[in-house]
């Protein structure tokens, strides 16, 4: 598996989001910006969210970006699940769906399904306020 700069930029969009919820909408000028990413890029980003319904828009002079739900009610997972092609550690494998002519004969297709289920119950197991407060990961 290998997040790539979409997924990673995605998690920024979202958090930036997060940390101004409440606040009013978010601009993605404002968001590029702060974040050093370029407008394009950002756009292609946040239409793919918007699409997942993970985000709402609003359009106008105030208008921007915002979150559709609280931070805690979103998943690392569903965010890069979002934006990426394959979370899989193996190409042959996707959504825990294997597509391979070799399944059949192949002894690592187990292995990679459960490292492919344990990789996405964990991203799955981090909100964005996880990430917001950092307290998962205080002892």
């Amino acid at each position: 598996m290998n997040i790539t700069t979409k997924g990673r930029y995605a998690l920024r969009v979202m958090l930036e989001l997060a940390v101004h919820s409440g606040e009013g909408c978010v601009s993605l000028k404002t968001i590029a910006e702060k974040n050093n990413i370029s407008m394009k890029y950002l756009e292609s980003i946040v239409s793919e969210l918007k699409k997942g319904n993970l985000l709402e828009s609003t359009r106008g002079k105030e208008g921007g970006y915002t979150l559709n739900r609280s931070a805690g009610d979103y998943s690392v997972g569903e965010i890069l699940r979002c934006v990426e092609d394959n979370l899989a550690p193996v190409s042959c494998i996707s959504a825990g769906n294997v597509n391979c002519a070799h399944a059949g004969e192949c002894m690592t297709v187990p292995m990679w399904k459960e490292l492919d289920s344990i990789t996405n119950a964990y991203l799955d197991s981090i909100t964005l306020e996880d990430l917001l407060t950092g307290n998962k990961w205080k002892g």
